[in-house]
């Protein structure tokens, strides 16, 4: 196949620090090329070089070749004109790439007439044939809705919109499923392999979901630290990984194609150690066989958590939307009870309701046989020490001008009958637990990696030993190994501490590898439930059928042996 984009030699410097070096590699019409990693490796920085999108202060060297045209040495003026083109991007966070004040309309056919010669009559019509091509419902009323107005899959339908406006021959998307749910991701990624297809476009595919790849990609490179560290096809990567690093993402992923659970397991972590000549060696650790953890107590024991009949509605405008319908559960003590279902089926609510966070129109809780259901605000401190929550992002939910060590010492004084020194030592030995640094109690959130910020959300909730923990999508926004190390962090102090787990998550394959039992939320309501290989194995509800169909990933992968720990390689 004739490449439609050759990079040789890339080399980015930005503020005169070196971020890429010497990336090289062909995406061809028609093929689906895959640039995975963690975050911090250069994916994203090798995007924007190639779409001419670099802030100002950042400087590329090397060969950009597109078309057979120099993209380095082009001259602004020239490059625009392909930016929006010939070459379209479509980026990670919709919502934030999108102009809050301007409709849909007036986005897609601002690139439109900025690069052919439509009148607003003609672009509009054109507009209205692209929101139909990316099969977005409904498509003459969205045109004149806001960004605000839509779902986040039905955002990232009119980004695909605008960067296929006018029929480009490569098409960049940077992490474009990586918000979604499962189904809306697999609607998402069929809708580009469909265009793809169609326009005979080039993809370049930026993610670090390894399903992903797996079940879209042509070929696939590695990058870490700014380098490419393996290119192979698709099937040769997954079969017989060549490099470390390769090896360490596979191992600390979960994907279809691989039934683990955290009772028979540990997940991989990958451990890096900088070398002198500016390289990296990698050491892969915790594939061994884990000790059988303690299983939890049977169903016949007092649930620590009885809910019965919940049942809650929103309004949007006049109408009534339910969010719940009916609920009810138990999870018992040193349980880990998973609850997945797509994005608006009610999951999130049913967490903050359970915390007292929402109150629910009808329905009882009982949490250690207490009726919790409706004690007034003031009576509710002694739950609240009991019952925890770890959010999704560990970045909004910590509060930027606190240390550590005042976050966590805030939370103890509000519930515990503590001294200073007292709450310093329990301070620091969660930190402990956590696997974090005592001199982290001096630092800032941005001081910390996504990894660590949450292991401080977590270690800000395990501070007042709780006995239930309510996990809301606590490793959506971490990279492969990074959640592994949480999901491995979980499982430990799960058993150090008695905890017990609503583990809430969009993610199938993460709710399949922690959770005891699993329960299906779909609008509203639990359509399916029960133990977590037997609802994977054999689902029973069509729902449940479709979001286990959806997961990314090779029915099958090629099996190869694995150290269990020790220094596996070293990239250059």
């Amino acid at each position: 196949m004739t490449a439609i984009l050759s990079v040789q030699d890339l080399v980015v410097r930005y503020d005169g620090q070196p971020l890429l070096h010497g990336v090289g590699f062909e995406v061809a019409a028609g093929e689906t090329v895959a640039l995975v990693g963690e975050s911090g490796c250069g994916k994203s920085t090798t995007a924007l070089a190639v779409a001419g999108l670099l802030p100002e202060n950042a400087r590329a060297a090397g060969r950009i070749t597109f078309e057979g045209q120099d993209l380095v040495a082009m001259a602004p003026r020239a490059r625009r004109h392909l930016q929006g083109n010939r070459i379209g991007m479509v980026f990670q966070e919709p919502l934030t790439s999108l102009n809050p004040v301007l409709t849909i309309a007036e986005q897609i056919t601002e690139v439109l007439r900025e690069h052919q010669t439509l009148g607003a009559r003609a672009a509009r019509a054109r507009a209205l044939k692209l929101l139909d091509q990316v099969r977005l419902p409904g498509t003459a009323r969205v045109l004149d809705d806001y960004p605000h107005h839509l779902s986040g899959g039905q955002r990232q339908r009119v980004m695909i919109a605008i960067a296929i406006a006018c029929g480009p021959r490569l098409l960049i998307a940077d992490e474009p499923t990586t918000a979604l749910d499962v189904t809306t991701q697999a609607t998402i990624l069929s809708l580009l392999d469909e265009l793809r297809r169609g326009l005979d476009m080039g993809l370049l595919l930026i993610t670090h979901d390894l399903g992903v790849v797996a079940e879209r990609a042509d070929r696939v490179l590695v990058m870490h630290g700014g380098r490419v560290l393996e290119s192979a096809t698709a099937d040769a990567l997954f079969a017989t990984p060549q490099h470390a690093y390769t090896r360490g993402l596979l191992g600390a992923s979960l994907r279809k194609d691989q039934p683990r659970h955290y009772s028979r397991e540990r997940l991989a972590e990958i451990r890096v150690t900088p070398r002198a000549d500016g390289g990296n060696d990698f050491a892969l650790t915790g594939t061994a066989r884990a000790p059988q953890p303690a299983p939890p107590p049977a169903a016949t024991g007092a649930p620590l958590l009885e809910v019965r009949e919940l049942h809650k509605r929103f309004h949007r405008g006049d109408a009534p939307v339910a969010a719940l319908s009916g609920v009810g559960f138990d999870l018992h003590a040193g349980e880990t009870l998973g609850l997945v279902g797509q994005s608006g089926s009610g999951k999130s609510t049913l967490g903050k309701i359970v915390l007292r966070l929402l109150r629910e129109d009808a329905g009882t809780l009982r949490f250690r046989g207490e009726d919790i259901t409706a004690l007034p605000e003031r009576r509710l401190k002694a739950f609240r020490r009991q019952a925890q929550m770890v959010f999704q992002d560990p970045y909004g939910s910590l509060n930027p001008r606190q240390t550590v060590g005042e976050m966590l010492d805030a939370v103890q004084r509000l519930h515990l009958d503590l001294d200073r020194a007292a709450r310093h030592k329990a301070a620091l030995a969660m930190l402990d637990a956590v696997g974090l640094p005592a001199d982290s109690l001096q630092r800032y959130p941005h001081e910390f990696s996504g990894g660590q910020r949450q292991r401080i959300g977590i270690a800000r909730a395990l501070v007042l030993r709780p006995a239930l923990l309510v996990c809301d999508e606590p490793v959506s926004a971490l990279d492969v190994s990074v959640q592994a190390q949480v999901l491995n962090l979980l499982v430990d102090l799960r058993q150090a501490f008695g905890l017990s787990y609503l583990f809430i998550s969009h993610d199938l394959s993460v709710v399949r590898y922690i959770a005891d039992r699993v329960m299906v939320l779909n609008e509203g309501s639990i359509v399916e439930s029960g133990r977590h290989d037997a609802l994977w194995d054999a689902p029973q509800h069509p729902y449940t059928r479709s979001l286990i169909d959806a997961v990314p990933g090779r029915a099958a992968v090629p099996a190869f042996g694995w150290p269990s720990v020790g220094t596996l390689g070293a990239a250059a």
